[in-house]
């Protein structure tokens, strides 16, 4: 899979129309892509490419599971991205790569690491993309609200919107700024654990929980996991339903108040309001997570772990009504 051929010419350098403002600072989780065109070249502004393709499920000749997953990167170098944009490697530098699952939220000490190597320190403002609908790019922006910093967005309607407005881009790579190191604070209440989601399901933990799956796959009629399905109570919330398919900009106003009201449903019967989002790897959850957000909901955390780890256990329960 690659990301979509632009229409606009290729440049070999950042190219930017406006003048330069300094030390530029969001103010909501997402910023449009006229925002991001006003302020390119900013000081103190880091742009993350974090594009990571899915591929189709696949076994080798040995009948061991293929590569799920391809990092951007090639596509970033050759293809394009956003002029002054640094690529951001979810596999190997933002997630542990000693984690048992696929993109396993790194510690403090190896995000401080992972945030300094793209340029990040603690007076940056941070714009994360993606070639997708917004997920990869949603998952940057919750380890970084999960280790303290708030000021960092993702680009509305990412790469496909930028593309598609004919906007400046640039092909190689992008020497990252020096940095002047990150310190985190984490925020261990916008993650949860394979306990606590237990403790969901049997009722003793006041909060509820949302899935972040495709239709099918919380029916269970489709995935690639031994055990399909989603974990009982869920509500349905598919990262896929958040954009509007024209233009892969974020819903909003009555279109995101119709996509997510079987969450805010779900947060309404819990006196918390506590919502905690899953899926399979715990990055379309952050798509829904930020949409979340967006709308309001301020007790949202993330299942890590997933259906990765939840469906390897064959006694935690799955409610598969398709299958």
């Amino acid at each position: 899979m690659s990301s979509p051929v632009p229409s606009s010419p290729v440049v070999s350098s950042p190219v930017v129309s406006s003048p330069v403002v300094s030390s530029p600072v969001v103010s909501s989780p997402a910023v449009s892509t006229q925002w991001l065109a006003d302020h390119l070249g900013s000081d103190n502004l880091v742009i993350l490419d974090a594009t990571v393709f899915a591929l189709a499920p696949s076994t080798t000749e040995s009948g061991a599971a293929g590569p799920r997953y391809v990092s951007g990167r090639d596509d970033y170098l050759t293809k394009g991205h956003i002029p002054g944009a640094v690529f951001a490697d979810l596999f190997e530098v933002f997630s542990d790569p000693a984690g048992e699952f696929d993109f396993s939220k790194p510690s403090a000490d190896l995000f401080e690491k992972a945030a300094a190597s793209v340029g990040v320190d603690n007076g940056t403002t941070v714009i994360v993309y993606d070639a997708a609908i917004g997920q990869w790019a949603a998952r940057i922006w919750w380890l970084f609200r999960a280790f303290g910093y708030d000021d960092v967005a993702v680009l509305d309607g990412g790469l496909s919107k930028w593309h598609a407005e004919t906007r400046p881009f640039a092909t190689g790579g992008v020497r990252p700024r020096m940095a002047a190191g990150f310190t985190a604070t984490p925020r261990p209440e916008l993650w949860v654990d394979k306990a606590f989601v237990e403790s969901i399901v049997a009722g003793t933990a006041n909060a509820a929980l949302v899935c972040s799956l495709p239709p099918a796959e919380f029916a269970g009629t489709t995935g690639s996991r031994p055990r399909p399905g989603h974990i009982p109570g869920s509500v349905s919330l598919p990262a896929g339903t958040l954009v509007d398919p024209a233009t892969n900009a974020f819903l909003r106003g009555s279109p995101l108040d119709a996509a997510l009201l079987p969450a805010r449903s779900a947060a309404a019967s819990v006196t918390s309001e506590h919502l905690v989002t899953y899926c399979g790897a715990g990055i379309a959850a952050a798509a829904s997570a930020l949409a979340l957000v967006r709308a309001g909901n301020t007790h949202v955390s993330i299942y890590d772990g997933s259906l990765n780890e939840w469906a390897a256990d064959a006694n935690a329960p799955l409610n598969a009504p398709g299958v």
